[in-house]
């Protein structure tokens, strides 16, 4: 069964979002009921994104690592941040032309400078984190990982293959359009936005049925 990582990946309930504007995401919903459908046949998941939720992307990849079945994991244009830690998630090709990139985590944050100092080590908790994905992965040090991480460092297929984050360069990829960007999330106000008028019509039509 295909599984496709494209796009944004997104907590469920944001996908509803991105699908009004038809912008390409992915949430661990999603591919939970992939997995459930598969029922123990070999998993192929396709990944073209640049990343996105953290916590939404290690739910993908934990469930991806729990499946009993195999799952392949196949990188046609770019894994990054989020997705290169699906990436990790099982034995792995990657298409010559494509490429993977890891960095440090980021959020936006307000406050005085004991919430900037809470929200600092937040951040390091979470680098250290990811960085657990790419140790089990090529059995690395943290550090190294970390080193990495603080240096957003882009890899080419064979330099993802020669730090054993990928498993090897696909012989022949028939994947179609390929892609070099970061793809964006959409911005957080906008997806405030969205929700504030989500809970309104869903308030006005339970209300309308209630009267």
């Amino acid at each position: 069964m295909r599984i496709d990582v494209k796009g944004a990946i997104v907590p469920n309930d944001e996908e509803w979002i991105y699908e009004l504007f038809e912008v390409d995401s992915i949430c661990p919903k999603a591919v939970h009921e992939e997995i459930e459908a598969a029922n123990g046949e070999d998993l192929d998941v396709y990944i073209n994104s640049g990343g996105g939720d953290v916590f939404a992307g290690s739910e993908i990849y934990a469930a991806l690592r729990d499946y009993t079945g195999t799952v392949n994991i196949h990188v046609t244009g770019l894994a990054a941040s989020a997705a290169s830690v699906i990436a990790c998630a099982g034995d792995s090709d990657i298409a010559p032309t494509a490429q993977v990139m890891v960095h440090n985590v980021m959020t936006y944050a307000a406050g005085n400078h004991s919430d900037m100092e809470k929200t600092s080590e937040r951040l390091k908790q979470a680098d250290r984190a990811i960085a657990a994905a790419y140790v089990e992965k090529t059995g690395m040090s943290e550090q190294d990982a970390l080193d990495l991480m603080e240096a957003e460092t882009w890899l080419t297929a064979q330099d993802a293959v020669d730090y054993g984050l990928i498993d090897r360069i696909a012989e022949n990829s028939n994947t179609g359009h390929l892609v070099a960007a970061v793809i964006d999330l959409l911005p957080a106000a906008l997806v405030d936005k969205m929700q504030k008028k989500r809970r309104e019509l869903i308030n006005y039509f339970t209300e309308g049925e209630e009267n």
